[in-house]
């Protein structure tokens, strides 16, 4: 349910309330009783695959500059008002989405709002700021660039988005981030933080009128209209991505395409992806690492997205090792397809997600990212019941036409380690 112009919703089963202002920012609560604190996030419908060439990396930018200042308050103040709530406060960018977020004393709510209303509506970017900060993401790039299985991932995200708007690092690079200008981050943050395509997301110890009076008093000036996103369809082409380097342990990520945020499948993916790499149970685990004792780390994930997605698999093992590795992540993948899981595989899988949900969702902060990258995504709201409701329905037939239908798909491969950039590609397909 939905409401405008100050109306208000009730969802009974998920005890959520929802209320667009006139301007169209949503504001979204969930109370939480026997708790004094709250979690609150500012979500703006803007990230990575959004930025022009000549914005590369923007978005994160724009994430360390908006805790440098406003019109009317200094970096200083913000940070050390912040502090005086013994509040905690950080923001984080994706390839769609930047939430900015602090979670504090009840009794400190309508200071944290006034903090992030000064952020997100009225950032100074002053040059000196711009510039000194400039070099705090260089660093950034460079200690991303040092740690191995970072870089695994983003090799094997460029891989497997190559020529999609997804294809671009959240980072940025050092030469994008060098040349960026003021005029380049103020027409970007004027383009892209815009009322309509932001939410305000609240959980904890709250009361849903209290907050909408919050937000009206310190956000009601906000306005701009709603942006939009360069959608396509990603190219299925095989690709190997490989940085060569004198390391004692190769770093792996092998997967390929895989389903979008909304597609109806996600629930059986969900319980695909755990029996494969997603627990001390799982099928990788068990070959690679408790019996054959190859890697320490292995684990496969999934990366949904509004027009596209990925799976992947990681794991880290000593150079010699690696294609004997890479043989038995897609032996395991190819006995997927073919057999799909068996009952036990499935009961146990369920009964890992009703546990990891039920503990995911105990503090306010974790609730309020749930309920704003819903809201912002425009993805179905549920409650655990329902979430476990329909994992619960997820039958082995299911799973196993999402592993025949997603993971046989032409796939991509990104690597760290003493190798050519020719290497592995027979383990594309």
């Amino acid at each position: 349910m939905r409401s405008v112009g100050g109306n208000r919703s009730y969802h009974p089963s998920m005890h959520f309330e929802l209320t667009t202002l006139p301007s169209g920012l949503r504001v979204i609560t969930e109370p939480m009783a026997g708790i004094r604190s709250a979690a609150v996030g500012c979500w703006v419908d803007t990230g990575t695959r959004d930025e022009a060439a000549s914005e590369a990396g923007a978005s994160h930018f724009l994430e360390h500059l908006l805790f440098k200042g406003s019109e009317h308050l200094s970096a200083r103040e913000i940070s050390e008002r912040f502090d005086a709530m013994g509040a905690q406060s950080n923001a984080f960018t994706s390839k769609d989405y930047t939430c900015f977020w602090a979670r504090l004393l009840d009794d400190d709510l309508e200071e944290g709002f006034e903090l992030l209303a000064e952020m997100m509506q009225r950032p100074a970017l002053r040059s000196e700021e711009i510039d000194s900060e400039r070099q705090v993401v260089i660093e950034e790039i460079n200690m991303n660039e040092d740690d191995p299985g970072d870089l695994a991932h983003e090799e094997f995200f460029q891989a497997v988005f190559a020529g999609h708007p997804l294809e671009r690092p959240v980072l940025g690079t050092r030469e994008s981030i060098t040349d960026m200008t003021r005029e380049a981050l103020v027409g970007y943050w004027k383009r892209r933080y815009q009322a309509r395509s932001a939410v305000l997301a609240v959980a904890g110890s709250v009361d849903h009128s209290e907050v909408v009076d919050l937000a009206t008093r310190h956000f009601g000036a906000w306005d701009g209209d709603e942006v939009g996103h360069e959608f396509a369809a990603v190219p299925q082409l095989p690709h190997v991505r490989v940085v060569k380097r004198s390391t004692e342990q190769a770093h792996l990520v092998i997967g390929g395409s895989g389903l979008k945020r909304g597609d109806e499948r996600r629930f059986a993916f969900e319980v695909l992806n755990h029996v494969l790499g997603g627990g001390l149970s799982s099928r990788l685990f068990r070959s690679i690492r408790e019996e054959r004792g190859l890697a320490y780390a292995v684990y496969s994930f999934r990366a949904p997205y509004a027009d596209a997605g990925a799976w992947g698999v990681y794991a880290g093992t000593t150079p010699s090792q690696a294609r004997t590795v890479l043989e038995l992540i897609r032996g395991e993948i190819d006995d997927l397809i073919d057999g799909g899981v068996t009952v036990d595989e499935l009961d146990r899988a369920k009964g890992n997600m009703r546990g990891g949900m039920a503990l995911a969702l105990e503090d306010p902060n974790s609730r309020m990212v749930r309920l704003g990258r819903d809201e912002l995504t425009r993805m179905e709201h549920l409650s655990v019941d329902e979430k476990i409701d329909r994992i619960e329905a997820v039958t082995p037939a299911e799973v196993h036409e999402v592993a025949a239908t997603v993971l046989g798909k032409i796939k991509a491969i990104g690597a760290v380690g003493p190798f050519e950039g020719t290497e592995f590609e027979e383990f594309l397909t």
